[in-house]
């Protein structure tokens, strides 16, 4: 199932949802009003640039009910191809967004991922969500989860942690493992709680639970979140920023204006 009253626009084989976040929030309350679930994916310059290759990430953005674009350069792309995107939608955004809009309706979260609990501390997804559900008055905590590292290898612990989501029937399920790992989490889950909506989130638990600073609002706008995401995790994040993604997204980009020519 997938959303039709917006335009896709396509970018290098992949339909992106001409959408606000806005608007992303206003379909995810209407559907769940209606009783029908989903799943959100906000690729990125990574995730676009896997797809190219990686069948599984193909199938997933096959799957999705609404894709938007985790990313600036996606929307420069799309301005310059004649097709303009209004708006990045990330992630990290949204967890805030969507817990707002359910927090008026009085629905319930999931929340999984996040750090590690520390001593004499709670993990990051309770932390999380515990502030999502104090900045909402009316939103619902159904549950979280933060698995411990290679928890998806230990076949008990995966399969307990899918049942004990099942049982919460959560109105939203923010899962914050990472690409591609929550994916194939979400992909597990969903088919039972078909009434609930999924989105796949990244870093943002640890973002919402505090334990990783988000980048200014200046470079967010700017396109400029990946540098301060590589000043903060340069061993992890600099083979994949600086050797993967950037040339990539500068042929992205190069490529676009001819896709405008195309199209005329």
């Amino acid at each position: 199932m997938t959303i039709e009253a917006f335009d896709r626009v396509d970018l290098d084989g992949t339909g992106f949802d001409r959408i606000t976040e806005e608007e992303v929030v206003a379909v995810v309350r209407d559907a769940l009003a209606r009783g029908r679930g989903g799943r959100i994916l906000t690729p990125n310059i990574d995730v676009m640039r896997l797809a190219r290759t990686n069948e599984d990430v193909r199938r997933l953005l096959g799957e999705a009910d609404l894709i938007v674009a985790d990313g600036m350069p996606l929307v420069w792309a799309s301005r310059l191809s004649g097709t303009p995107l209004p708006e990045r939608v990330a992630g990290s955004s949204l967890i805030w967004s969507l817990s707002a809009g359910l927090g008026r309706d009085r629905r319930s979260i999931y929340v999984i991922g996040g750090a590690p609990a520390a001593e004499g501390d709670t993990d990051g997804a309770t932390r999380a969500a515990d502030r999502l559900a104090a900045a909402f008055p009316g939103l619902r905590v159904a549950g979280t989860f933060c698995p411990e590292f290679g928890f998806e290898s230990d076949n008990d612990a995966y399969v307990d942690m899918c049942a004990k989501v099942v049982e919460a029937e959560p109105d939203m399920v923010f899962v914050g493992l990472g690409f591609l790992k929550q994916e194939k989490v979400i992909s597990e889950i969903r088919p039972e709680l078909p009434a609930s909506w999924f989105l796949g989130c990244g870093a943002a638990v640890n973002f919402v639970a505090g334990d990783i600073g988000r980048a200014p609002r200046w470079m967010q706008r700017t396109g400029l979140e990946w540098a301060h995401r590589l000043g903060t995790e340069p061993k992890r994040l600099a083979g994949r920023y600086l050797r993967h993604d950037a040339p990539y997204a500068l042929r992205l980009l190069a490529q676009a204006p001819s896709q405008r020519a195309r199209s005329k």
